[in-house]
This record gives C-alpha cells, structure tokens and sequence, in this order.
C-alpha cells in the first residue's frame, strides 16, 4: 500500500512540477536527483515517470534520466485538431441527453467562476475554472472512452496555456461561448451545442498556436 502511495505523489508532485515550469521544457533530470527533492526512493519516482511518458509528458532515456519534452506550435495544432473534434462530439451528445438543470450545475457553477475570475484579473483562476468547464463537458457527452483521449490531449494544452496565459487577450469571448454552448445542451440543441464548441475550440487554436510562434516558444 505504501508503494503505490508513493507512486501516486510522485505522480502528482512530478505533473505539478512540470505545469508550474519548475521543471522546464527540454530540461533533463537523473531520477536519484527528483527522488531527493521528492524525498522518497527512486523506484516510485520511475514509476511515475513512466506513466507521465505514456501521457506525452516526458521521455525517460536509460541511463540518461528523465527528459522533460517540448510541444510546437505545430504539436498544438495536431492536438487542438483532434481536441476540437472530440469535444464538439462530447456536446452534441450531451445536448442530445436530455439533462435536467440539476444535471448541469457543475457546469453552470464553471461558467459563474469563470467570470468571476475575469472580474478580479485572475487569470490562473480562470484557467483552472475553465479546465473544470472542459472536462465536466466531456463527462457530460458520456463516452468513456473519448473522455480518455481527451484527457491526453488536454495535458498538452494545459502546458501551452500555462506559458501564454498572460500574453494572451483577455478570454471574454472564451466565457461566451462557454455560455452559448450550455444554453445548447440545457435547451436539447445538439446541433448549435456542437458548431459553437467547433469555433470555440478552433478560434483558440488559433489565437494560441500564433501567440507560440509570435512569441518563439520552441521548447514548451
């Protein structure tokens, strides 16, 4: 029990270390080196390690440690291609679900928190509103299975994100179509649900990827 204790702290200290840029794009880390920061031994901390590489995170080279891996601006437009689709899939389905407003809270209370966030200029806080938003979304579209590409997918975002919050425009329109598109779902409109999710997503590709070009961020 200990063991997999450990594993899940790596896990969970290591994703932070990496989302918060402590441990920075391209940056290489010998596994006895993460263990000591982590106080633990080096078995868990390669074990997670392992589990961070399967979700795109990392490569861990033998004998060369842990390798901390970049994403372009063209691995952004990949992924927001596959991103975009999946989703707009996931609110279709949703909006063809016929869920109550009960059903919806929690996205209702995502889309209050992120303009509540917006109101006091906290960007980190309405990022964090806006990933609940995303993922509660594709919860709500009910295929486990897309849930988990998707879950991939969004790590990677997540790292972008991280490095342009605060030279990207300031997201009001992002709100808006979070609103339009749980107006979509509440009101049974799987086809209004699925194009505003489709321009959402394909509008903030957009601005994202020009921002990492603009801006030169090779090794995210």
């Amino acid at each position: 029990m200990g063991a997999v204790s450990n594993v899940d702290r790596a896990l969970s200290a290591l994703r932070q270390m990496i989302f918060s840029g402590t441990l920075t794009p391209g940056s290489d880390h010998l596994e006895t080196e993460l263990a000591a920061q982590l106080g633990m031994s080096r078995t868990p901390v390669r074990e997670a390690a392992l589990m961070l590489q399967a979700q795109g995170l990392v490569e861990v080279r033998p004998r060369r440690g842990i390798r901390v891996l970049p994403v372009s601006a063209q691995d952004m437009r990949d992924i927001y291609d596959i991103l975009t689709e999946l989703e707009s899939l996931a609110a279709e389905r949703a909006a063809q679900a016929g869920y109550s407003k009960a059903d919806l809270a929690t996205l209702a209370a995502a889309i209050r928190d992120m303009d509540a966030a917006l109101d006091a200029d906290d960007l980190r806080a309405w990022a964090e509103a806006d990933d609940r938003f995303h993922r509660e979304l594709v919860r709500l579209g009910g295929n486990a299975r897309l849930a988990m590409v998707v879950s991939v997918m969004r790590d990677q975002v997540r790292r972008a994100r991280a490095t342009t919050l605060f030279i990207r425009p300031k997201p009001l329109k992002s709100n808006a179509d979070h609103r339009t598109v749980y107006q979509a779902i509440a009101e049974r409109d799987p086809k209004k649900a699925h194009d505003t999710h489709h321009a959402h997503r394909s509008a903030s590709r957009d601005m994202l990827v020009a921002l990492l070009e603009k801006h030169q961020f090779h090794g995210l």
